[in-house]
């Protein structure tokens, strides 16, 4: 695609920045993986109290959605939630420099008979991904044991969406901007797999209703999961990556296939698709997006929670 070449204007002094950032990734993803982990969760405890913002919406998504954790131990959450924010960092690195066999050293796959199913019922796939600070690697190792389409949001700098998209494109088919529904419907309707994470709170619009989130009633949810689930013969495979402790590497796991999805009610399927994300949570909470506005956006006349 046009949009991706390198253009000359990249050269230009005000995507020097971006341009340094991008070489520092190159150099340090030659490091061992160790060594990595130990920088990135350096970096973390940086970012802790450098990002300041970040680190009190971190707090105050944690406290709303533990509820039952004293002031301490949602400090503590929030410090290991930042040391994987920094860890985050490098893992971009590595998911774009690395070479495949080095990603396939760290990586363990479980549920890869429930992409065997689909396969042999010649079925569209949806997986339903979120929003972790794996997200990266996720891409990567998602692209080694099934290539697909994925979803995402173009970034505002020109130098980093083009290193984002390229990042992301060594293992898939194309990326797909998250506001283009007929792509993502063709892709589903030719029988071909497709990643799209509904975790995020994009703010009111037609797609979108209030749904439970962990203890919050009313979270603003993407319901486009059950609008795309309506091409015929499509399911929907519920994927993340975690990453293991001790320098274990990942694990990428799927879960069994949504059955009775989509209903026709289209506010029972966003719970749905909240409850598979909220498993995928319980499993590593230390390593969701909490930085992220996830509650900004409320039902009229009630107060905001930042």
């Amino acid at each position: 695609m046009a949009q991706y070449e390198l253009k000359i204007g990249f050269c230009h002094p005000r995507y020097w920045l971006a341009w340094s950032g991008i070489l520092l990734l190159f150099i340090t993803s030659f490091l061992p993986y160790n060594v990595l982990l130990l920088i990135g969760k350096a970096l973390g405890k940086l970012a802790f109290y450098l990002a300041k913002s970040r680190r009190k919406i971190a707090q105050r998504n944690i406290e709303i959605c533990f509820p039952a954790l004293s002031p301490k131990q949602v400090n503590k959450k929030v410090h290991k939630n930042f040391e994987n924010v920094g860890i985050a960092m490098l893992e971009m690195a590595m998911a774009w420099f690395w070479p495949r066999w080095r990603v396939n050293k760290l990586l363990k796959v479980t549920g890869i008979e429930h992409i065997e199913t689909a396969k042999e019922a010649n079925q569209g796939i949806i997986f339903l991904g979120a929003h972790f600070l794996t997200l990266e690697m996720g891409a990567r190792a998602l692209g080694i044991v099934q290539p697909c389409s994925a979803v995402y949001r173009k970034q505002k700098n020109p130098v980093l969406d083009y290193w984002f998209y390229w990042g992301r494109m060594r293992e898939h088919n194309a990326m797909l901007d998250r506001k283009d529904l007929k792509s993502m419907l063709r892709t589903l309707k030719n029988g071909h797999a497709l990643w799209y994470a509904p975790d995020h709170d994009y703010g009111r619009h037609k797609s979108s209703v209030f749904a439970r989130f962990l203890t919050v009633e009313n979270a603003n949810t993407v319901a486009g999961t059950s609008t795309l689930a309506r091409v015929k013969n499509s399911c929907v495979i519920p994927v993340f990556l975690k990453r293991l402790p001790r320098c274990e590497g990942y694990e990428l796991v799927f879960y069994p296939a949504l059955q009775n999805f989509p209903t026709q009610d289209i506010q029972a399927d966003a719970r749905t698709t909240n409850q598979e994300i909220e498993k995928m949570i319980a499993e590593c909470d230390d390593q969701y997006m909490w930085m992220h506005r996830r509650f900004k956006t409320r039902p009229k006349g009630e107060k905001s929670f930042y």
